[in-house]
């Protein structure tokens, strides 16, 4: 089941809120927790017009504060600074912290309020691939001909497509009837714009005929934009207004115009049109008109007011100081809001939206749509929030580096995992204060002054004496930081370490096989890289440890790395790489893919793991379904293999930086995998983003080693 939609518009004045209180009325027909969230807001002050209108109707229990994700003006200022990447970030913390509350979250896009509305859905766009949404898009056909509508439609969908987003659905709103099935049948004969970009199924399309009533604003409305004061008839303000009268002419020419539901618009001064309103009002021969509009700041006199005091209830009657021009331009470019008080009014907006749009269907659409999209920014933010969820201690041996010390900052402010720093402290904390960093409660060690020193040399002493080594050997080695990191976590005093900033890898990984081992069903360690494309995360392995795998090997790195994909939420499906795929090719290297294929296939089976495993089989068979059709039809792997396992280092090294430096693909890792406890190794040219990301990955290492789920 899914468990979101993104519904957004392709401009202005679209219907949006509209389609929006539809779907919300059908999801909460079928679940419980159904939430509403949207990503920017134009108010600063914690309410926007629509979170208040879907939280009111619908009752919803959730803070205001998690229905949005940040103010425009908050976003405007952090773009500014060139920090886009923190807006996104910001939206989807605020958009997980109401996931967890929720069964099911309906987000509304930004409203349109420029003219480049292209770019701003280009915005939603992006957003809704951040959120992992399906779209349900809406565009407006009023005032419109039938060819810019559509070419409306194509430009956002075009965008969708770019971007990797999945839309479901495309309404058209405030269309005649006939103009509607026009359009439905342009959009329908689109047939390569408008199919489901993972189904191939079409989209659903509906066109929703205009209805006037859902323009009328109501007399409250129309008081609150002209700052006006209320003089009477306070009960009566929901009144829709269906159009205005300026009362200009005489009374006898004023009575024949007015037509039902109108607001006579007038000068305060009109004792004439006052009184004949009132009379209009109570008279059962009369049209009803909707209110009063006195301009001019000036007010019915003492004995008029006196009159209208006697039917004070009988028609809301409002003040305001624009001249009577003026206050009728505001009135006609007004535009009709949704009050969630207003039950006729949202009523009619269900009664309209289940006419026209086939609701049993778009229910199971919006319900049963899953996208898989996962970007980048998503990876490294569930990374943060999986490792904060059950805090684990972390070593970092090279605590004087200083990537090491503003990656510590960021992860200890975040309250991501509790950390230790190795090295002098008085060079740490000189180096903390020289770059202004907060780290006052951070731990550090100084191992040769540690208190578990003497202990940790007798130990190490015990685990490598019939290799042969001295006391003074052991003494000596544990005053390196990488050899008593590697003693913490096999002491119980850590629960995983990341090094290798400063040291190389034999450096981050000879301790670790010395004293900590391999597990139990694991010969060898490896490595996976994370590949975080533009709308999905890849497993590519190994890149970085063995450089000429056997069939074994080769069989035990795929088993596991689809252990490591699990353990990231990335559901395991192996390629195991070649240069030729199936019975196609024959040779030495082709044979031995093939062999720890099979090896792989009877260790899944021993470890009842359910695992999809292909090989040999090339690259592009692995990831492209159209190739995959013509090469391997029949397989469950090809087209769509999320772990991909390279012959050999050569291949999966160079690989791996090729598609990372060609496409833009964000590669987190290598994450070390095989050892009895986490340690990973950073490269030499490693960022502080990347030191903040391996330290999250040890730790959900370290909490799947203890049996910690992430929903525990």
């Amino acid at each position: 089941m899914a468990n979101n939609i993104y519904i957004t518009a392709t401009g202005p004045r679209s219907g949006k809120t509209v389609i929006t209180i539809g779907v919300m009325e059908l999801l909460l027909r079928k679940m419980n927790r159904v939430g509403f969230f949207r990503p920017i807001v134009q108010e600063s002050d914690d309410v926007d017009k629509d979170i208040t209108l879907i939280s009111t109707y619908f009752d919803l229990k959730f803070p205001i504060n998690l229905m949005y994700g940040i103010t425009a003006e908050e976003a405007t200022e952090l773009a500014s600074h060139g920090r886009q990447g923190e807006v996104i970030e910001t939206i989807i913390n605020k958009y997980n912290q109401l996931k967890e509350r929720c069964d099911f979250i309906v987000c509304e896009g930004t409203d349109s309020i420029s003219a480049a509305s292209s770019f701003e859905f280009d915005i939603n766009a992006e957003i809704s691939k951040n959120l992992s949404s399906s779209v349900l898009l809406v565009a407006s056909g009023h005032r419109k001909t039938v060819d810019e509508t559509v070419q409306s439609v194509e430009i956002a969908l075009a965008s969708l497509r770019r971007r990797k987003g999945r839309c479901i659905g495309i309404i058209i709103t405030r269309v005649e009837p006939l103009v509607g099935k026009e359009i439905i049948k342009r959009l329908s004969d689109s047939l390569n714009n408008l199919t489901d970009s993972q189904t191939g199924d079409p989209l659903l399309i509906y066109a929703i005929a205009e209805e006037p009533s859902l323009s009328r604003p109501t007399i409250i409305e129309i008081a609150k934009e002209l700052d006006g004061t209320v003089l009477w008839g306070k009960n009566h303000l929901n009144r829709h207004v269906h159009g205005f009268n300026v009362a200009a002419m005489q009374l006898r020419n004023i009575l024949p115009r007015i037509e039902h539901g109108d607001l006579i618009i007038t000068s305060g001064d009109r004792a004439d049109v006052i009184v004949a309103c009132i009379a209009s009002a109570l008279s059962s021969s009369r049209k009803n008109i909707a209110g009063l509009l006195l301009t001019g700041g000036l007010v019915p006199s003492p004995s008029v007011a006196e009159l209208i005091n006697g039917f004070a209830d009988t028609l809301p009657i409002v003040s305001v100081q624009d001249n009577t021009f003026p206050a009728a331009t505001k009135v006609n470019n007004l535009h009709a809001g949704i009050s969630p008080f207003d039950k006729r009014k949202i009523t009619r907006i269900l009664a309209t939206f289940e006419k026209h749009v086939n609701t049993k269907k778009l229910a199971q659409k919006v319900i049963t749509t899953r996208t898989t999209i996962r970007t980048p920014k998503m990876f490294e933010l569930e990374l943060i929030q999986r490792a904060r969820a059950n805090r684990q201690h972390i070593v970092l041996p090279e605590g004087e580096e200083e990537r090491i010390l503003r990656a510590s900052e960021i992860l200890l402010r975040r309250e991501v995992v509790d950390i230790t720093l190795l090295g002098n402290q008085d060079t740490i904390y000189k180096k903390i204060k020289e770059f202004g960093l907060r780290m006052d409660s951070v731990n550090i060690i100084n191992p040769p002054k540690s208190e578990f020193f003497d202990e940790y040399i007798q130990t190490y002493y015990a685990l490598r004496e019939h290799k042969g080594i001295t006391p003074e050997y052991a003494h000596d080695m544990m005053k390196e930081v990488n050899e008593y990191a590697t003693m913490m976590i096999f002491a119980g005093h850590a629960d995983g370490m990341v090094s290798g900033s400063i040291h190389s890898t034999a450096a981050t990984i000879r301790p670790a096989l010395q004293i900590l081992s391999t597990k139990p069903d694991c010969s060898i360690v490896s490595s996976v890289m994370f590949m975080c494309l533009e709308d999905r995360v890849l497993v590519y392995g190994d890149c970085a440890i063995n450089p000429e795998p056997n069939a074994e090997e080769l069989a035990e790195i795929a088993i596991t790395s689809a252990q490591t994909a699990a353990v990231f939420d990335i559901e395991p499906v192996v390629a195991m790489l070649s240069y030729s795929t199936g019975s196609s090719g024959k040779g030495k290297d082709v044979d031995k893919v093939r062999q720890a294929a099979e090896i792989a296939r009877q260790k899944a089976y021993k470890l009842l793991l359910n695992l999809k495993i292909e090989g040999p089989i090339q690259y592009d068979a692995a990831v492209d379904a159209s190739v995959a059709k013509t090469k391997l039809p029949n397989s469950q792997v090809a087209g769509a293999a999320t772990i991909f396992i390279f012959p050999d280092l050569n291949t999966g090294n160079n690989t791996y930086k090729a598609v990372q430096r060609s496409s833009g693909a964000v590669a987190v890792g290598p994450v070390l995998q095989g050892l009895r406890y986490p340690v990973n190794d950073l490269s030499r040219g490693c960022t502080v983003t990347d030191i903040v990301n391996t330290v999250a990955i040890t730790a959900i290492q370290a909490q799947s080693q203890k049996g910690i789920r992430y929903d525990d």
